[in-house]
């Protein structure tokens, strides 16, 4: 099928008659057959669109670095336009679901680990955000000084560890136990509570605090 074709079905029915192959053919300027194998290729999950690797896309017939870059940017946009409104300007823990909510801007569709730190007043107001660290994707490293450094300086009343999954297993590991016990310990001397610790995956989340424990 040419592109144009796609082109005039949408100035003529609306962009909501359009299949997904066509929207992604007309975002890249790629033909709809390579656009179909993008989408066999990832079982017709569009949400594993986005995890695709520039280098990944350039291996699909007719795929440029630009074209390709595109298609992410394309993916990129919807994610954000998704998010809007969703952290407001102050944004309050109130459970491990607030904390899901409040990480998906930054944790969403990545495909290596990060390890942040989310400092909390009294109330349980977020005064700010912290990347402790860049891993890769199958582990990454928090300094427990360095959290509390953070923490010190904003004069946080508590703080809440989060960090991803990109497998999708929620399960945390032996070394995410110990430094999570480690982390407590610390706070625990500095007045400074671990409230919770999140393990965020795209599609679920484990929560130390509601397991019990923390």
């Amino acid at each position: 099928m040419k592109l144009r074709e796609p082109i005039e079905k949408m100035l003529l029915r609306g962009k909501s008659a359009l299949t997904d192959a066509e929207l992604i053919a007309i975002s890249a300027g790629i033909p709809i057959e390579t656009a179909r194998e993008i989408l066999i290729y990832v079982n017709f999950n569009l949400q594993e669109i986005p995890r695709l690797s520039i280098g990944t896309l350039k291996k699909f017939k007719g795929i440029s670095e630009s074209k390709a870059v595109a298609i992410v940017s394309a993916f990129e946009l919807g994610r954000r336009r998704s998010l809007i409104n969703e952290s407001p300007k102050r944004f309050k823990i109130f459970s491990s679901a607030d904390i899901y909510q409040y990480m998906k801007p930054d944790l969403l569709d990545e495909v290596v680990e990060y390890f942040y730190v989310i400092l909390l007043n009294r109330q349980n107001y977020v005064i700010k955000k912290v990347m402790i660290s860049q891993g890769g994707t199958a582990g990454t490293v928090a300094d427990p000084k360095l959290i509390f450094k953070h923490a010190l300086e904003s004069l946080a009343n508590s703080i809440v560890l989060v960090h991803n999954h990109p497998s999708g297993n929620v399960k945390p590991s032996e070394q995410d136990r110990r430094l999570t016990n480690k982390i407590i310990e610390v706070g625990k001397s500095l007045e400074c509570p671990v409230l919770d610790h999140m393990i965020f995956t795209d599609c679920a989340y484990f929560s130390f605090a509601d397991e019990g424990l923390i």
